[in-house]
């Protein structure tokens, strides 16, 4: 087993609000410096029980975008691993400029392989993974954002005893697996809110395909679109650290805890509930967000 239990707890930290609700943050951050978050619990079920094969040529091919938080995870799991890893990004204009991106740098220090592809290819992912399951028939192919059945098993593990006894667990949602694991594995009496980063009216379906439970509802929180930072993302996301010494990334949990606060303020979560939102990591984005950011003689996330 390559990805292992944790041997300290994840700390839930208080928010202090002073409001009438409690507002808990759950620092799955924290897990592992290079595979953090939602990501080490997705890739726990899908590497782990792909290494219990022994596959005389192991390798790990996966997809993802310029600063995918998902690719810098795969590409550390195969650093660890020693397996060898090919992420298929999103952009083909990337080709020549992937040294000027931390993420790629970061996977291609890593050992992965970069194949880019152009936007039109890339949505038809399906075809790509087909083609390329026929060229390496033993690799291990993980869908873009990690998310499939196994991811969902490895998300059960962000729940446990102390996660029983809030009312409300939010999560940001991309892909829709880390939404889905704890939606079909929370208590019957708990509500769980996605916050989407995308605009993507098949994500209901897809979490319930997964879950077969109707306990989550979905909010929008893109902030005028997946990827996008505006100038109130950043103020946010740095006040939030001032304030709870809390570092959150612009793309998901920072746009999460902004909606969040906004939704306390219009008393959407009914008297005395108690809140848990999950850090699902991605720090490691903000180094890219910045680099924009910096281009654009915009303020930068501290």
């Amino acid at each position: 087993m390559l990805l292992q239990l944790p041997t300290q707890k994840v700390p839930i930290q208080e928010i202090p609000i002073n409001k009438k609700v409690k507002l808990f943050i759950k620092r799955e951050d924290l897990i592992h410096p290079q595979i953090s978050g939602n990501k080490y619990w997705k890739l726990f079920f899908n590497v782990n029980n792909y290494l219990t094969k022994n596959h005389e040529k192991p390798y790990i091919i996966t997809f993802g975008g310029a600063f995918s938080n998902h690719i810098s995870a795969v590409s550390a799991v195969g650093n660890l691993a020693q397996i060898p890893t090919l992420g298929i990004i999103r952009g083909e204009e990337l080709k020549n400029k992937w040294r000027d991106n931390p993420t790629l740098i970061f996977a291609k220090r890593n050992g992965m392989n970069l194949q880019f592809v152009t936007r039109e290819e890339y949505r038809h992912k399906e075809k790509l993974t087909e083609f390329l399951q026929t060229e390496f028939p033993e690799a291990l192919i993980v869908p873009e954002g990690g998310t499939n059945e196994e991811a969902v098993a490895g998300v059960k593990m962000m729940l446990n005893d102390e996660t029983k006894d809030f009312d409300y667990l939010c999560t940001a949602v991309g892909t829709g697996g880390t939404i889905a694991g704890i939606s079909k594995y929370c208590e019957e009496n708990q509500r769980v809110i996605g916050f989407k980063a995308v605009d993507d009216d098949s994500l209901e379906n897809k979490i319930f395909e997964l879950t077969f439970r109707k306990n989550f509802n979905l909010i929008d929180s893109g902030f005028g679109g997946y990827g996008k930072i505006k100038d109130e993302n950043i103020r946010f996301i740095n006040d939030f650290k001032e304030r709870y010494e809390i570092p959150l990334e612009p793309i998901y949990t920072g746009k999460m805890m902004q909606r969040v606060f906004e939704l306390i303020d219009e008393d959407y979560f009914p008297e005395d509930s108690k809140i848990l939102c999950f850090h699902t990591g991605g720090l490691q984005g903000i180094e890219g967000a910045n680099l924009l950011l910096e281009k654009q003689n915009r303020n930068l996330i501290i």
